[in-house]
C-alpha cells in the first residue's frame, strides 16, 4: 500500500490513490462491523458498557474542572472575608459562585440562533486553527474560561478519536506559533502562558488522570504510611529540629549550638552532616524507584501526551537545529514532568491519588521527589536551593535513562490518515451533538467578535460569514440561568454524505466494494448467530442459509443478501467454490480473532476505568464538600456581620425574598455525641494519646452556641464535667486548611481538620435547614 509520509505536507489531503482508497473503504468496514448496532454478542455488550462509561467520564471531568475552578476562585476570596477585607459586593458576587443552576430560570436561544451557534460550533471543532489562533490571542484572565469549552466541550468526549485528534491537531498549531514567537531557546514552555496552561488543562482530562492513578497511587501510598519517617535535608532546617529536640529532651541548649545560625554555618555542623547523609541515600532510593515505575510504564502514557511530546522535539528540532539532545530532552521533560507528573506527587489529595492529604514528613518528601525528577528531567538549577546539590548523583547517574525514556515517549505514529476518515465519518452523521452551558456559548461568541479582524479579516471567509449573521454576542447570564444546552453541530457548506463509500471509492472498482462489504456481513452473522464462530474451518455457505432460515428478519434478510453476493463474487472470479471460498473465509476468520482479541482489551479498558470513574467521583464530592464549607462560612459572615455592625435594614432584622422579616433569636445546637472509635473509623482521629483501654470509655459532645462558633468537649464515662474544652470557630479551621495545616490539636488527640470541617458540615448544616 502507498500512503503519504505521516506529517508530511500531503497527509491532511484527500486520498486518491486505488490502494489508499481500498485501505479506507476496507478500515470502514471493519469499524461497522466492530460497531454493529444491531448485533448482540458479548464484544457488542461490552462496547456499549464502554462506551457509556467513557460519556460519563468526560461529563464528569468537566463538572469537576468547574468546579475545582470555583474551588480556587473562593479559596483566594475566603482568605479576604477571613481578614474582614472585602467589600460587600464582592461578597454577593462571592455568593453567586455558590448558586445552583436552577432549570426553570433563563431563556434558550431560539431555533435560528440555535441553527446558527450549531454552524459555528461545527466549524470551530473541525478547523482547529481557529481556537488555536484564539488562545494565542485571549488575556491569561480569559484563558480558564475558554479552555473550559474547549477541553471539555468542544473535543469533549476524550475517548473519541475525532475529538482527540482536532484537538491535538489545534495543539499542534499553538506549539507551532509558540516556537516562531520565541525569541530565546530558554525561555521556551516555561512561563505561565495560556500555552502552558493549555498544555496542563489537557493532562487534567480523564486519559491523563487514568495513568496517574495506575502509575503513582500505589508507591504514593506505600511512601505516606510512614507518617514520621523525617528526610529532610535542608540544613537550616535540620539544624533547627535537631536544636529543638536537644532543648525538649535537656531543658536548655550548649553554648555551641547558638539559634537562628546562618545557612552555611548548619551546613558545616557535624552533626547536621551525620543526620543528612543517610537521609540522602534513602531519597535517592526512593527517587530511583518512582523513576523506574514512570520508565517501566511508558506504554500505557496517554497517546495525546505522548505526541505533544513528539511536537515538541519535532518543532525544536527545526527551529533549533544546533539544539543538542540534552537541551531538547529538557522541553520535553519540562512539559511531562512539570505540567504532568511533579504536580499529582507533590498534591495527591489534589488527583485523588490517595484518600487524605499527606502528614507533615511525607509531604515533605514527595514534594523532594518531585524536586529530583525536575531536576532531572530539566537544567537542573540550585541557585535558590543550593542544598539540592547534594542530591546532584541521583541527576548525574540518571541522565542518559531519561533522555531515552524522553525520547522513546516521542515515538508514536501521527494520526493525520485515521481523522480523514472520521472527518468523513463525521459529515455522514446526524447525530454530532455537544453540552455546551449558555455561559460558554455566549463567552466564546464574545471572544471571537473581539478578534474577528486577526482570526478572519476576509469578509468572505466562512467564520467570519457566520459571526457576522449572529450579531452581537449575548451577555453573561447569572449563575443560576447558565443552563446546559445540547447543540446539534453539522456544516453549513459541505453536504453530509448519505453514502460514504461513494465518497470515497474515486479508483476502488466495484468488485473491491462488493468482496469487503460481502467478509463484513460475514463477520456481522457469525457474531449474531449462536455457536456459529465455534467451528472451524468456517464454512461460509452454511453461515449464510443458516442467516437465511432463521426466525429473525434481519438474519434472514442479510443471509439471503449475502448469498446472492457471493455468487456474484463467484462470477466474477473473486472468489471459487472449489476451494471452499478459502480468501474470503480466511480474511473472515482473521477479522473475528481481532474482534476476538478486541473483546479482551475492551473489558480489560472498561476495568481500568472503571476504578478510574470512581475517584473522578470521589473528587467531585470532595469539591462539593468544600463548597459547603464555603457556603456555611459565608452565612456565619452574613449573621455575624448584621448582628455585630446591624444591616442596611436596622439591627436585628433580615429581608426575606426582598420582604424585611424579624430575625429569629439563635438557638444552642446541641449536643451532638460520637465516640473515639466513631471518630478513629471516620479518619477523624488522626493520632490518640488515649490508652487502647481507655478508648471505649471516651467520648467528644459537638455544641454550636452560635453560627460558625463550635465546642469540641472530651468526656470520660461516668465523669460529669468534660475533661477539656476547645472554642473552635468556622473561619480559623478554613484558615488552618489555607495554609496546609491539616492537624489540629486536642491534647489528647490530634483531628483532620478537612474532615472537622466536613464533619461540622455535616451535622449542624442539616439541623440548620
Amino acid at each position: 500500500m502507498s500512503y503519504n509520509e505521516p506529517g508530511s505536507p500531503g497527509s491532511l489531503r484527500r486520498l486518491t490513490n486505488r490502494n489508499a482508497n481500498r485501505h479506507s473503504v476496507t478500515a470502514l468496514f471493519s469499524m461497522a462491523a466492530e460497531q454493529d448496532v444491531e448485533v448482540g454478542d458479548d464484544l457488542a455488550r461490552a462496547q456499549k458498557r464502554l462506551r457509556d462509561l467513557k460519556s460519563k467520564i468526560s461529563a464528569q471531568s468537566k463538572k469537576n474542572f468547574v468546579l475545582d475552578r470555583d474551588v480556587r476562585y473562593l479559596d483566594s476570596r475566603i482568605a479576604l472575608l477571613i481578614q474582614n477585607r472585602m467589600a460587600l459586593d464582592e461578597q454577593h458576587q462571592v455568593e453567586q459562585h455558590l448558586e445552583e443552576v436552577d432549570p426553570t430560570e433563563g431563556n434558550f436561544p431560539d431555533d435560528r440562533k440555535m441553527q446558527q451557534y450549531g454552524n459555528l460550533f461545527f466549524l470551530l471543532q473541525s478547523e482547529p486553527r481557529h481556537i488555536a489562533a484564539l488562545c494565542r490571542l485571549v488575556s491569561l484572565s480569559e484563558i480558564d474560561t475558554l479552555l473550559q469549552t474547549v477541553m471539555f466541550t468542544l473535543y469533549g468526549n476524550q475517548y473519541e478519536s475525532r475529538e482527540e485528534h482536532l484537538l491535538l491537531t489545534m495543539f499542534q498549531s499553538v506549539l507551532s506559533a509558540q516556537f516562531e514567537t520565541a525569541t530565546e531557546f530558554g525561555s521556551l514552555l516555561r512561563a505561565n502562558t495560556p500555552v502552558s496552561r493549555m498544555m496542563t488543562t489537557y493532562t487534567r482530562r480523564g486519559p491523563g488522570q487514568s495513568y496517574l492513578k495506575s502509575v503513582l497511587a500505589e508507591r504514593i501510598n506505600s511512601l505516606i504510611e510512614h507518617k514520621d519517617l523525617n528526610l529532610e535535608i535542608n540544613p537550616l532546617k535540620v539544624y533547627e529540629q535537631m536544636v529543638n529536640q536537644i532543648e525538649e529532651e535537656t531543658g536548655a541548649l550548649p553554648p555551641n549550638l547558638p539559634r537562628g545560625v546562618p545557612p552555611e554555618e548548619a551546613a558545616a555542623n557535624t552533626d547536621v552532616q551525620a543526620i543528612i547523609a543517610p537521609r540522602l541515600a534513602m531519597l535517592m532510593e526512593i527517587a530511583n524507584s518512582f523513576l523506574a515505575t514512570i520508565i517501566d510504564n511508558m506504554e500505557i502514557v496517554p497517546y495525546g501526551i505522548r505526541w505533544i511530546c513528539k511536537q515538541i522535539r519535532s518543532l525544536t528540532r527545526r527551529k533549533y537545529p544546533e539544539a543538542t539532545d540534552y537541551a531538547i530532552c529538557s522541553l520535553i521533560g519540562g512539559f511531562f514532568f512539570l505540567r504532568f507528573i511533579n504536580p499529582a506527587i507533590v498534591t495527591p489529595q489534589a488527583y485523588m491519588l490517595v484518600q487524605d492529604a499527606p502528614a507533615k514528613h511525607p509531604r515533605r518528601t514527595l514534594t523532594l521527589i518531585a524536586k529530583m525528577l525536575q531536576n532531572l528531567a530539566n537544567k537542573p538549577s540550585y541557585a535558590k536551593e543550593l542544598y539540592m546539590i547534594t542530591l546532584n548523583p541521583f541527576v548525574e547517574n540518571n541522565k542518559a535513562r531519561i533522555n531515552q525514556f524522553l525520547n522513546n515517549l516521542c515515538e508514536v505514529g501521527d494520526f493525520f490518515d485515521t481523522l480523514e476518515m472520521d472527518q468523513y465519518m463525521a459529515l455522514s452523521k446526524k447525530d454530532l451533538q455537544i453540552h455546551i452551558t449558555l455561559n460558554e456559548l455566549y463567552n466564546t461568541h464574545s471572544l471571537l467578535l473581539q478578534h474577528i479582524e486577526v482570526l478572519s479579516p476576509n469578509d468572505k471567509h466562512h467564520l467570519r460569514i457566520l459571526m457576522d449573521e449572529l450579531g452581537p454576542a449575548p451577555p453573561q447570564v447569572p449563575r443560576k440561568e447558565n443552563r446546559t444546552i445540547e447543540l446539534t453541530l453539522y456544516s453549513r457548506w459541505e453536504t453530509p454524505i448519505q453514502d460514504i463509500t461513494t465518497a470515497l471509492m474515486d479508483s476502488v472498482t466495484q468488485n473491491d466494494l462488493l468482496y469487503m462489504e460481502t467478509k463484513s456481513i460475514f463477520v456481522q452473522l457469525i457474531r449474531s448467530i449462536p455457536n456459529a464462530a465455534d467451528t472451524r474451518p468456517i464454512n461460509l455457505p452454511v453461515i449464510a442459509e443458516r442467516a437465511a432460515t432463521s426466525k429473525d428478519a434481519t438474519l434472514v434478510r442479510r443471509g439471503i443478501k449475502v448469498k446472492e453476493m457471493l455468487r456474484e463474487l463467484e462470477e466474477l472470479k473473486v472468489v471459487e467454490e472449489a476451494d471452499g471460498y478459502k480468501l474470503m473465509q480466511d480474511e473472515v476468520a482473521a477479522e473475528l480473532a481481532h474482534l476476538g482479541s478486541l473483546r479482551e482489551k475492551v473489558q480489560q479498558e472498561s476495568k481500568s476505568l472503571e476504578a478510574v470513574y470512581k475517584t473522578i467521583g470521589d473528587h467531585n464530592s470532595y469539591l462539593r464538600g468544600q463548597l459547603e464549607q464555603y457556603k456555611a462560612y459565608l452565612q456565619n459572615v452574613r449573621l455575624t456581620a448584621s448582628k455585630d455592625k446591624g444591616s442596611s435594614t436596622g439591627v436585628g432584622v433580615v429581608t426575606v425574598n426582598g420582604k424585611e422579616k424579624k430575625a429569629t433569636k439563635t438557638a444552642v445546637l446541641g449536643p451532638y455525641r460520637f465516640t473515639h472509635a466513631q471518630l478513629e473509623k471516620e479518619g477523624i482521629i488522626v493520632e490518640s494519646n488515649v490508652p487502647e483501654n481507655r478508648r471505649p470509655n471516651i467520648y467528644f459532645n459537638i455544641t454550636s452556641p452560635t453560627p460558625g462558633t463550635f465546642i469540641i468537649a472530651l468526656h470520660y464515662k461516668g465523669r460529669e464535667k468534660a475533661i477539656l474544652e476547645m472554642d473552635l470557630k468556622i473561619d480559623d479551621l478554613l484558615e488552618k486548611q489555607k495554609d496546609n495545616k491539616h492537624l489540629l490539636d486536642l491534647e489528647y488527640v490530634q483531628l483532620n481538620v478537612p474532615k472537622v470541617l466536613g464533619l461540622l458540615n455535616k451535622v449542624f448544616a442539616k439541623r440548620k435547614a
